[in-house]
């Protein structure tokens, strides 16, 4: 299934913002369950019950997502449509309030993903899919990677617009325009951070966080100490998916644009173990893939998840280019 982007939406900025913001999101009914946390804390699942049987799929959000996320709700029309099911689990403090614990989430945050996934295996009566989205693409990978027992329970994943190098993909956001998604980011993430404060005073320089004028900035004062890293250099290099591509043995799609301006084409990685399939469209921004006449429609992307995860894939050497096997 190749992409093209249609001529009105013509470069990488486009392509990740429209879609995003104005096309019409499809309405699909979740239903909400409230887990506690090993630690004391909660996360909030949002569910698609299927018919029994069916294929199940997790899918994992992307920075400061949530199930409302456009291509959340994409996915989850393409589930409802084909009697699937399917859950959402939202990261710490991104349903709606405020989480409990002094952690946040992170781009590398595998062990969670661990948790929440064996949690979930029990309720598929089929297939047992995993995805990620952005930043939740990169915990996927890292848990490929990191855990060996995935390939025990998962039976094929993917991951889209994945972060899979964050330093590059870090110095990319702080270039041009690139940072109107920085300011995007912080605009949600600088609040979260001061309602933290308060509820752990001296969690973290609160007045440097509030200044923080980049991610660089911010991952250095909050994100890398309150997850165990040294400083944000450590934090970007140990937690990105690019180091872990060799080691994943479940079957496994990375589909990243090349002109993302998350993560430019000339940083994405080239080599992956031979259960993985590198898929570097030449277009579709960040996780936009708009296809379509005006207003456009989100129904690409999700097809193509649900394409590799029937099988609609080729596993031997990794792949670089784009998949022709619609």
């Amino acid at each position: 299934m190749n992409y093209s982007a249609p001529l009105w939406l013509p470069n990488g900025h486009f392509q990740t913002i429209y879609p995003a913001k104005c096309i019409p999101k499809p309405a699909v009914a979740f239903r909400r369950e409230r887990w506690p946390t090993p630690d004391g804390d909660f996360i909030d699942v949002d569910f698609i019950d299927g018919t029994p049987g069916a294929p199940f799929v997790v899918l994992f959000h992307g920075l400061e997502g949530s199930s409302d996320s456009h291509y959340c709700r994409a996915l989850g029309a393409e589930l409802v449509a084909r009697g699937w099911s399917g859950a959402i689990p939202h990261f710490r403090g991104c349903s709606g309030e405020p989480n409990l614990a002094p952690r946040f989430y992170h781009s590398g945050d595998a062990q969670e993903a661990d948790w929440i996934l064996r949690r979930l295996h029990p309720r598929a009566t089929g297939k047992f899919y995993a995805c990620g989205v952005s930043l939740g693409g990169n915990v996927l990978l890292r848990w490929l990677g990191e855990w060996q027992h995935a390939a025990e329970f998962v039976d094929a994943a993917v991951a889209v617009s994945a972060p899979l190098d964050l330093a590059r993909g870090g110095e990319a956001l702080g270039r041009g325009f690139n940072k109107v998604y920085q300011r995007m980011f912080l605009q949600t993430l600088k609040p979260k951070c001061a309602a933290k404060h308060q509820q752990f005073p001296g969690l973290f320089d609160v007045d440097a966080m509030r200044a923080a004028p980049d991610l660089y900035t911010f991952d250095n004062i909050v994100t890398a100490p309150l997850h165990g890293y040294r400083n944000v250099e450590d934090y970007w290099d140990r937690a990105s998916a690019k180091h872990v591509l060799e080691d994943i043995t479940v079957p496994t799609l990375v589909l990243n644009a090349r002109n993302d301006p998350f993560l430019p084409g000339q940083y994405l990685p080239t080599k992956a173990s031979s259960h993985v399939v590198l898929d570097y469209p030449a277009e579709g921004g960040h996780v936009g893939f708009a296809t379509g006449r005006l207003p456009g429609s989100l129904a690409w992307l999700p097809r193509r998840m649900i394409h590799f995860l029937e099988g609609g894939r080729s596993i031997g050497a990794p792949q670089t280019a784009t998949l022709c096997d619609a």
